[in-house]
């Protein structure tokens, strides 16, 4: 199964919180993961920023950097083409969004993912009207 993550799902592979023993199921369940080109510096703000507010220490953020690293080497990445930035545009016109989480809903829909992951409500509802099987976690 061919399964699409947004950030705001695939950052729950790495710090725990509601959802994450569904994320870890449906990357269990996965035959591929794919992801836009956006989420590993997405991920990375999220690290920065629970460093930053002293969440997390050095050595965890070095470590949650090195498991994400080496998670997206087997990952399928969509960069941000033409037809990725066409769908997101489309996103946007038909439905309340951030340009962001357009561009997860474009990159899924050009790579033809059999389902997309997010925690965000809205984003799920616009990824639907797109054409895509949703997931919330």
């Amino acid at each position: 199964m061919h399964v699409f993550f947004d950030s705001s799902a695939f950052i729950k592979r790495y710090v725990s919180e509601t959802g994450t023993d569904a994320v870890l199921a449906w990357c269990d369940k996965a035959t591929e993961i794919s992801l836009s080109a956006i989420v590993l510096p997405e991920i990375i703000s999220a690290f920065c920023r629970l460093h930053r507010e002293a969440r997390i220490t050095d050595t965890q953020y070095r470590q949650l950097k090195s498991l994400l690293l080496a998670d997206i080497e087997d990952a399928a990445i969509c960069d941000l083409s033409p037809a990725v930035l066409g769908q997101a545009v489309s996103s946007l016109e038909t439905s309340v969004l951030r340009g962001m989480d357009a561009i997860h809903i474009g990159s899924a829909v050009v790579l033809k993912a059999d389902v997309f992951i997010s925690s965000d409500k809205h984003q799920l509802e616009a990824a639907t009207r797109a054409g895509l099987k949703t997931e919330a976690v």
